[in-house]
């Protein structure tokens, strides 16, 4: 996982044609501007587990720190959403 610092309006390319940029920064949480093609879906994490069938996203491990290149600086990693699956149950039809 690469980690990068950016302060508010700064921004990251990705693959010459998706732009992430940090639009505000509001205690723990950060909010982002994503430009990025129409065909390259973007999607919370999620979004993307339960488009995908998965049922919880698996937590992502922090990078260890390296010696030598400073401190390691990450925006905190949103809890997981559940999506009740239970399933509802037909109503009671009686004739």
């Amino acid at each position: 996982m690469l980690v990068l610092s950016r302060k508010k309006n700064e921004s990251i390319v990705i693959n010459n044609d998706i732009t992430v940029t940090v639009v505000e920064i509001r205690g723990d949480k950060v909010r982002l501007g994503i430009v990025a093609p129409k065909e390259v879906p973007v999607h919370r994490q999620e979004v993307y587990d339960a488009i995908h069938g998965k049922d919880v996203a698996e937590p992502v491990p922090a990078p260890a720190p390296t010696s030598g290149t400073g401190p390691v600086v990450s925006a905190p990693v949103p809890s997981p959403v559940v999506v009740n699956s239970k399933p509802t149950e037909a109503p009671n039809r009686s004739v």
